[in-house]
This record gives C-alpha cells, structure tokens and sequence, in this order.
C-alpha cells in the first residue's frame, strides 16, 4: 500500500530562500523611495537662566512633489526660527513652511530644489493587520535609517498636542526613536501608507503613524490654503455622566453628555442660547456623548451655518440653534 504524504521543507536552505525573499523586499523598497526621504534640522527658542536661545532639533520628512514640497510632522517644526532640509545627495537647503496643522501632527514645508523624487500615498483604507511596513528615518540624527515590521493594528485614536484626537492611527512595531517623527511609514510597493508620528516611552514595540490618507488630505489643504478649517463654539465643556432616568425620560442614544461650565461670546460665533450648566446631548442631528465627538461634527462645513444643537438643560431636553465661526 503507497501513502502519500506532504511534507513541508524545513531545511536550512528552504529558511536562507526565505529570509533572502523578505530582505530582497525590503533593501528594494529602501533603494526605491530612501532618495525621497529628508532629514530636518531646525532652531527652536529655549529658555534658561540667561534668557532665550535657540536650541537645534532634528526630525525626518519626505518629499511628495518634483518641485519640492515635503510633509513632515507639526511639532518638528512647531516654533521654529529656522528649517533646514537635507536631502539624501548631502545637499542641505532653506525650507519655507507652508502651513501646519496640529490637530493631526502634520506640516508641509517647501524648497526651491527641482527634478526632485517624490513619493506617492497608497490609500490606507485597504491596509490590513499583518502587512509589511517600512519605516524610514533620522533616528537620533542618524540619516537613512531603516527598520522594518508589520502593521500591528488599524484605528487607533491619538492625541494631538491641542488636545483633539487624531483618528485613523496605524500601530506598526517597525522601530520608531526621536527624529523618525515625520518619516515616511511604506508598504512593500514603496508607497506611504503613514506618517511617523509617535511612540509610548514605557512600551516596546507600539508606534503609530497618521494615516496616508489623512495626510493625504490634509498636506493637500495646507498646499492649497495654508490650513486646515475646523469650526469652534466658543464654549469650554467637559465630559459628564447622564442618570438613567435621564436617558430615559429624554430618549438618549448615549450614557454621557458635554456640560458646558464656560460660554465665551466671540464674534463672528453665534452662542447666545447656549448656558453654563447645559449638557449637549446633540449637534447637527448627531448624538453627542463626549467632547471628541462634538469635535468630530465641527468641521468646515458647519462654519457660518446655523446649526441645531439639543442640550440637557434642568433635565429636560431642549433645542438650541449655534453658528460656529472658524478656528484660528
């Protein structure tokens, strides 16, 4: 009697073809986009016992366009005097900010360098846990430095140095230090699926990128209007826990609500019928349970726009019409 069995070649060699397929991945990513990777260094005011000084600081970017526009992050450049852009020929340029955005960590610089290499955005909706990614960097001042791993988890939220969440956050293990911040994180096509943005001090392993098509987005706003709109209230709120019975008798969606405990009437915002002491349960049709979220529905559509807005307000729901004005 013949049996046949399959079995699965764990030999030496069979490991070597392995490893030599991953390297040959990623030394051909790395000699594809690493041209079109920066290394940022700027002078940022510190102050100490004498006074103020600048202090230099360092971080990583990449170029998108041929004629010279890079992305980095918000806060490499966040207050700096002065930018300089190195690119990967040893060349070191002047670099002119073009907007910045810090409610997602991202900035655009441009320089007057032409014929550049430029890299292109993969859309990171298609993006799945396990995936190769390839972070490409400054780390410690390091130039070109590379580390590879996967994509660990999709939609983590972040928070931003003005206090907003950043959403659609790629966790990755590729290897992050200070000055990869701004590098360009790629998949095995060379393509940016994320902006390198951030690590936890006291976790190995867990880094986090903007994703390609947040940056996407916004490095397209900052290119074409020098920012990003976002609307404001005028108010100061904060998170609170509803009674069941008030849930109840109002027929909420969520447990938690936004108590305002500050009004600051501020031209050109229309926040007149809000009070202290109301609770938004609702914006523009939208349950409202945190302050993230009253964030999420004030975007550049609802400025200049009379909205409604429900609130909890002796606990009794109430509606109420704002116009948020935009955000400086």
């Amino acid at each position: 009697m013949e049996n046949n069995y399959s079995f699965i070649d764990y030999s030496p060699r069979r490991d070597t073809e392995l490893l030599d397929s991953y390297s040959r991945t990623i030394t051909g990513v790395v000699g594809q986009v690493a041209e079109a990777v920066v290394h940022i260094q700027v002078q940022k005011p510190a102050t100490d016992r004498r006074g103020v000084k600048l202090t230099p600081a360092s971080g990583s970017g990449f170029i998108i366009s041929t004629d010279g526009f890079v992305v980095t992050n918000h806060h490499v450049i966040e207050q700096a005097r002065e930018i300089r852009v190195s690119l990967a020929d040893g060349q070191t340029v002047n670099a002119e900010l073009k907007g910045a955005d810090p409610s997602t960590d991202i900035a655009v610089l441009k320089i007057d360098v032409s014929g550049l290499k430029a890299l292109s955005f993969a859309d990171s909706e298609s993006l799945q846990p396990g995936q190769i990614a390839i972070a490409i960097g400054n780390p410690l001042g390091l130039q070109h430095t590379v580390t590879a791993g996967v994509v660990s988890a999709l939609g983590r939220t972040l928070r931003a140095s003005n206090g907003r969440l950043i959403d659609d956050i790629i966790q990755t293990d590729a290897s992050l230090n200070p000055g990869n911040s701004g590098g360009p994180l790629v998949n095995s096509l060379g393509q940016v699926i994320g902006v390198n943005t951030a690590t936890i001090a006291s976790a190995q392993g867990l880094c986090f990128a903007v994703s390609s098509n947040l940056a996407a987005f916004v490095a397209g706003k900052l290119i074409m209007e020098g920012r990003v709109k976002r609307a404001y209230l005028g108010i100061a709120g904060q998170l609170v826990n509803l009674t069941g019975r008030m849930i109840a008798a109002n027929r909420l969606e969520k447990p938690t609500g936004v108590y305002v405990y500050e009004v600051v009437p501020d031209q050109p915002v229309y926040n007149n019928e809000i009070r202290t002491g109301d609770i938004i349960v609702s914006f523009n049709d939208h349950a409202v349970g945190t302050v993230d979220e009253l964030h999420q529905q004030l975007h550049a559509d609802v400025i200049g726009r009379s909205v409604q807005v429900e609130v909890l307000r002796n606990g009794r729901k109430m509606g109420l019409t704002v116009k948020p004005g935009e955000m400086r």
